[in-house]
């Protein structure tokens, strides 16, 4: 009699994604391109088909980033232009949550500022029910204030929501000691702790965002969303990208 061999299980039981706005779109240009949320859609669906519950925290810059928009506009507070950034990540959840509905996968739109017509008020407890029932949930509008960015955002949710692990996706293969963009001869690193991260001023995330996750003990993985089948690898946890935790 052959042996039924068993599907892979995925080494978190429940993590925060975050994606950029950047993801949204293609290099170099603005707006969203519905090909590369789709992409980044079939990834998801298929992270969650290992039995991960997943919820996504977007950012919003392709569409408009409230501190850049900030220094190009005299006349806009600095505040007001933080909300309408976080507008922009609705906009962009609600491509998300189309792209995912099209492939067959059961979501909820939560958005921490208030707009019922189209996605729902964010509350922790309803948010962990609709993970717990097999639900993808798209975490927009940040934390609803401004001067907090998605990052932030994304770190406070994953220690709400009591996650495993929170996943950061990015352009490149993981934390460099330069810009690999720009400097081919970076170094990769695949270990680091939060404290070499905020000591050598790498900027995966901002410094507000390592230090919730170094102080409640949150592990991060940095990893390139781009390599076909990367998010599926890091919820199985297969070493991919780099991983920020304790020494």
């Amino acid at each position: 009699m052959s042996e039924v061999q068993s599907a892979p299980q995925p080494m978190f039981r429940r993590a925060v994604l975050k994606l950029s706005g950047e993801s949204f779109t293609r290099p170099g240009e603005r707006g969203i391109c519905m090909t590369e949320v789709v992409q980044i859609a079939r990834q998801i669906e298929q992270a969650k088909q290992l039995g991960c519950q997943i919820a996504v925290v977007i950012g919003g810059g392709n569409i408009l980033r409230g501190a850049h928009f900030k220094e190009l506009s005299t006349s806009i507070q600095e505040a007001t232009a933080h909300y309408m950034g976080m507008l922009a990540t609705v906009i962009n959840g609600l491509a998300l949550q189309d792209a995912l509905e099209s492939m067959g996968c059961e979501t909820r739109l939560m958005s921490a500022i208030r707009m019922d017509g189209v996605c729902e008020p964010y509350i922790r407890r309803r948010a962990r029910r609709h993970l717990e029932k097999g639900r993808i949930i798209i975490l927009a509008a940040g934390t609803g204030g401004p001067f907090v960015t998605t990052d932030t955002a994304a770190a406070l949710r994953a220690l709400e929501l009591e996650a495993d692990v929170l996943l950061k996706a990015t352009r490149v293969d993981g934390v460099f000691s330069e810009d690999p963009e720009k400097n081919p001869h970076a170094v990769l690193y695949r270990e680091l702790t939060y404290a070499a991260v905020l000591e050598r001023n790498l900027r995966v995330m901002d410094t507000t965002a390592v230090a919730h996750c170094r102080e409640h003990k949150m592990p991060v993985l940095v990893f390139n969303y781009r390599k076909e089948g990367n998010i599926q690898r890091a919820v199985r946890g297969e070493k991919v990208g780099t991983r920020i935790g304790e020494a």
